[in-house]
């Protein structure tokens, strides 16, 4: 692609399935942004981790995490972030902390607008995609580790995709018990499961052990509640969920009436719109659907980040 051309781009998988079929034939319609980076967002990220790993050491000007109660704290694998082309504070600018700085301003512009009658949980946002292997955890990764270098802001992390969990893999970090240990047994408190991390204003919640109810666990009050509860609690925390694709099991449609965001992962150049189609208007419910496209071929010549633009 030619710099400064947008007539090749993928026009966003045919704006979002022309915002999955302009109302799902009735239903109570999502009001559907675009979010663009243009440059391409790799789960495998080769450029990306090449260009981190010759920036200055990651963690050197990171004040200790001051003592919190509650959860554990551990200490972030770096240079296994590093590899994985993720973000990594305190190092050098690259092209995939420019791309999340752009994305993450409209999240948290709406985040931090709680009032509207159809975003009560605006600072929750949930990440998935319509299938397997688009990117949705790269991208939720990514926009926490953006989010949490916000100066003024807590970000909690949830695995939420409990079949295959690997948030704790990719970061390095041990993880027992999580999400589904705390909505089974109502004597264990949400603070003795959260993680702690050596990352300033960082705390991932791990999935915790997979049961074969999983969709009805987290459909059920107490999830409600719990989501309830980290949405109210602190005024500066951002709640950034990744879950299972959402054509691959029913949990992604349970969890996104318990947001009030979504960030949308289609993968350019794979991704079909009618696969678009039938994801979003699984999600639909949710009042804000944010979509980003990963994966695009563009040309890296131009020693620009791009620009973002929205539709609703």
């Amino acid at each position: 692609m030619e710099p400064g051309r947008t007539e090749d781009r993928p026009d966003l998988v045919e704006r979002a399935a022309q915002h999955a079929a302009e109302d799902h034939a009735g239903t109570k319609r999502a009001v559907i942004h675009e979010l663009w980076a243009d440059q391409p967002l790799d789960t495998a990220a080769p450029a990306a981790a090449a260009s981190v790993s010759a920036a200055r050491p990651a963690m050197a000007a990171t004040p200790a995490p001051k003592p919190s109660r509650g959860g554990n704290l551990q200490t972030i694998d770096w240079g296994k972030l590093r590899l994985g082309g993720l973000i990594v504070p305190n190092a050098e600018p690259t092209r995939v902390t420019e791309e999340f700085r752009i994305i993450k301003r409209p999240l948290i512009a709406l985040a931090g607008d709680r009032s509207s009658e159809r975003a009560p949980r605006s600072n929750i946002i949930m990440v998935s995609s319509s299938k397997p292997r688009e990117g949705k955890t790269y991208v939720a990764i990514n926009l926490a580790m953006s989010l949490a270098s916000e100066r003024d802001m807590n970000v909690l992390l949830i695995d939420a995709d409990c079949h295959h969990p690997s948030i704790p893999d990719r970061l390095g970090i041990k993880a027992e018990r999580g999400l589904l240990d705390v909505l089974q047994d109502r004597q264990l408190d949400l603070g003795d499961v959260l993680i702690r991390t050596d990352c300033p204003n960082l705390t991932v919640l791990p999935s915790g052990k997979r049961v074969p109810e999983t969709t009805e666990i987290l459909a059920s009050q107490r999830m409600a509640d719990l989501m309830n509860e980290i949405s109210q609690r602190y005024r500066d925390r951002i709640v950034v969920i990744d879950t299972p694709p959402i054509l691959s099991t029913s949990e992604a449609s349970v969890l996104a009436r318990q947001v009030g965001q979504v960030v949308f992962v289609v993968e350019a150049h794979a991704t079909g719109a009618s696969v678009v189609q039938e994801g979003v208007s699984l999600i639909s419910v949710c009042p804000h659907i944010s979509v980003v496209l990963n994966k695009r071929e563009v040309g890296t010549d131009d020693g620009t980040f791009g620009g973002y633009n929205y539709y609703g």
